[in-house]
């Protein structure tokens, strides 16, 4: 069978033995692999992720001099069932996997591994118990989606935001855009989306965004006061003070009506949850720097480089800092319905689509965000450029 591979950076279209399914696996015919991020990272800092991965207790993640075929968005049919599957899947199914996969006692990273090799070829393996027919004749385009869909619920999920409180999405990229489409099908109010590309930003709008920005022009904070969030410390001090007046007055112990307070939540300062998807070095201490005080960070971009930012800016303005990876099996699963049942539509994100062929010149074009933002493989096209 055909599959892109990639060695030392280099990818190249090769020749490689059809997989056969193991015990609990399927053998898929792809239809649909996105380019992912993580793709682009993979091709130039494979071994620094390798390293970190090895730190974690993984040591398959892919290394550079190894001939690996990525690909972990993807979308098949079914072809064949290994041995001890359940086969409720039938043969011609069209279904979407999370991207892992048992091989003897080790579990592997699809589409990041040797021993797991991705959706860039004409066949692949996936995990019988992690893969899901796909619903209501739900488009293969969209369908193959779910898998990045799916970071940006578990990012939302992960980060408590409740409808009232403002979004602020820094980064408009593939997965700044999974977090806006969920942050609205949450039902969250606001949502604010920052990005440089005014094409970019033209996405986050089609994707729900309620108001973009220009962070050039100006700051996706500017608007802290006009939804109640505190930027200043003279502004703390002024609501401690304030509201100590006001309790002592009451004929109540004021401690206990403070109590009170914090436990139905009231007690804590109005502030955002920003979400930061750029992944370079200098954003986190940006936006730690520049957002509302409590403001709740949520890290979803994977900078692959060493960063640092002033642990004392976050502490005067207790900041919350969360970082988030992946996501759940029912978190892969409700991502997969709501696009079934049309809760999000993420089919703008989608601008191209390239054979096996043109994979290379895929990778090239994602660079420019004015002209692409998720690009599909589809081992049966011949098209060669997007």
């Amino acid at each position: 069978m055909k599959a892109v591979t990639c060695k030392n950076g280099k990818l190249e279209v090769a020749e490689l033995p059809a997989p056969t399914p193991g015990r609990g696996q399927l053998l898929i015919d792809v239809l649909r692999c996105g380019i992912c991020g993580s793709d682009l990272h993979a091709r130039l800092h494979a071994d620094e992720a390798a390293d970190v991965a090895r730190e974690v207790g993984y040591d398959g993640l892919m290394r550079s001099d190894q001939e690996v075929v990525l690909g972990h968005e993807y979308c098949g049919e079914v072809v064949e069932h290994g041995p001890g599957s359940r086969r409720s899947l039938r043969a011609g199914t069209r279904v979407v996997s999370m991207p892992l996969l048992r091989k003897g006692k080790d579990v592997h990273a699809v589409g990041l591994s040797v021993h797991a090799p991705g959706g860039y070829a004409e066949q692949m393996l996936v995990q019988e118990s992690l893969t899901f027919a796909v619903p209501n004749g739900l488009a293969t385009d969209v369908a193959t989606l779910t898998e990045p869909m799916a970071v940006g619920l578990h990012a939302v999920r992960r980060s408590e935001i409740a409808k009232n409180q403002v979004g602020i999405v820094i980064g408009c990229g593939p997965v700044g855009l999974a977090v806006v489409c969920m942050l609205k099908a949450r039902g969250v109010r606001t949502v604010i989306a920052s990005d440089f590309s005014p094409g970019r930003r033209a996405l986050a709008q089609a994707c729900g965004a309620d108001v973009v920005v220009d962070p050039g022009v100006e700051s996706p904070y500017a608007s802290a006061g006009e939804h109640g969030h505190l930027t200043t410390a003279g502004e703390i001090f002024d609501l401690a003070v304030g509201t100590m007046d006001k309790l002592r007055r009451l004929p109540l112990p004021w401690h206990r009506v403070w109590q009170v307070a914090e436990a139905v939540g009231l007690a804590t300062p109005k502030h955002p949850v920003v979400f930061e998807c750029v992944g370079v070095p200098g954003v986190i201490e940006d936006v730690i720097t520049s957002a509302p005080l409590y403001s709740r960070v949520v890290v979803v971009g994977v900078c692959m480089e060493p960063d640092r930012f002033r642990p004392s800016m976050a502490i005067n303005k207790e900041i919350d800092l969360r970082f988030v990876l992946g996501y759940t099996p029912p978190e892969f699963r409700d991502t997969l319905h709501l696009l079934a049942e049309g809760k999000v539509d993420p089919a703008r994100i989608v601008t191209g689509t390239v054979g096996l062929a043109g994979v290379d010149n895929a990778f090239s074009a994602l660079g420019d965000p004015e002209t692409h933002a998720k690009i599909l493989v589809d081992p049966k096209s011949s098209a060669v450029s997007v």
